[in-house]
């Protein structure tokens, strides 16, 4: 199954709507997004500590209110076309996902050891409040100390741990956490490692793969799912 990295990271802007909505009509059922900490401890959708890439701000996201990154232009540096569109909160992002019945992957991006529990904590409230159906979620991160206090507070919720390379205390890191998926760089992965991993009855979800040939070995390989930037012309079966 494809996923959608960041929305559809070539079609349109990262973590925007316009990303979504490229995504849903390229037929994606799933989509990956990062999500942060504004200053007034709001959870927005960016994936960069800092906002010149992908705004026309400057400094770090952390450092600014809701109220200026509302304000920012997160479009025009990817397209003229795209010219306008805006960053948007986590809430608003799901409210929409929701009405185009697409699944989300919800990366907690931490730039900061400190912020790891603020935004767990966060994320909890904004999920408890919201109205989206918690079947539609994966929530994953890199920090275990994110992840275990979501397996305490939103159990209902699937998670997963993040990693580059698969590290030889995996299984043990998602017994512990109880988690349901491991998420991998593809490129260190190895064919003996997902078949371990699938066979111990755990998700293997690989990131970010562009290529439709290497996409479809890992999908010979048992991969579940496949994080991708663009709309690949040869998908693995559905």
């Amino acid at each position: 199954m494809l996923c959608g990295h960041r929305g559809l990271a070539s079609v349109a802007p990262e973590n925007t709507l316009a990303g979504l909505e490229a995504a849903h009509q390229h037929g994606f059922r799933w989509v990956e997004i990062d999500v942060q900490l504004t200053q007034d401890n709001q959870l927005v959708l960016f994936h960069d500590k800092h906002l010149e890439r992908c705004t026309n701000g400057r400094g770090q996201l952390r450092q600014h209110s809701w109220q200026q990154l509302s304000q920012l232009d997160a479009g025009r540096w990817f397209s003229p076309e795209f010219a306008g569109e805006r960053l948007v909160l986590l809430s608003d992002y799901l409210m929409r996902t929701t009405q185009l019945n697409i699944k989300v992957n919800i990366e907690l991006k931490l730039h900061s050891a400190s912020d790891a529990l603020p935004l767990a904590k966060r994320v909890c409230q904004v999920l408890e409040q919201g109205q989206v159906d918690c079947a539609q979620l994966l929530i994953s991160s890199f920090n275990i100390a994110t992840l275990a206090y979501l397996q305490q507070q939103l159990a209902s919720i699937q998670r997963a741990l993040l990693v580059k390379r698969i590290p030889d205390n995996w299984q043990i890191l998602l017994q512990t956490l109880d988690c349901q998926a491991l998420h991998c760089d593809y490129h260190y992965l190895t064919q003996p490692q997902a078949h371990e991993v699938i066979q111990a009855g755990y998700q293997l979800n690989c990131y970010t793969v562009n290529d439709p040939l290497q996409a479809e070995t890992l999908a010979q390989w048992g991969v579940n799912m496949i994080f991708t930037d663009k709309p690949l012309q040869q998908r693995p079966a559905l």
